[in-house]
């Protein structure tokens, strides 16, 4: 399943690091981040919970940019 988030970033950097940390995050087959659009889009391994993973993601994301958010 896929599904796309608004997101908030402030930078094109901090929005590819976001895009790795979400790709690394267990549960995620794929993830795309589109800084000029404020989006995430988000592939899910099946058997996952898309919410418990983006809460994840969410986690992952505020590590390497605190001020990142990511609405779900």
């Amino acid at each position: 399943m896929r599904k796309t988030y608004e997101i908030e970033v402030d930078c094109a950097n901090c929005a590819n690091l976001m895009e790795e940390s979400a790709r690394k995050t267990n549960g995620v087959k794929n993830a795309v981040v589109n800084f000029m659009m404020q989006k995430m889009t988000v592939e899910f391994n099946e058997g996952f919970d898309e919410k418990k993973v983006m809460q994840d993601v969410l986690k992952a994301c505020k590590k390497v940019e605190p001020d990142c958010d990511i609405s779900l």
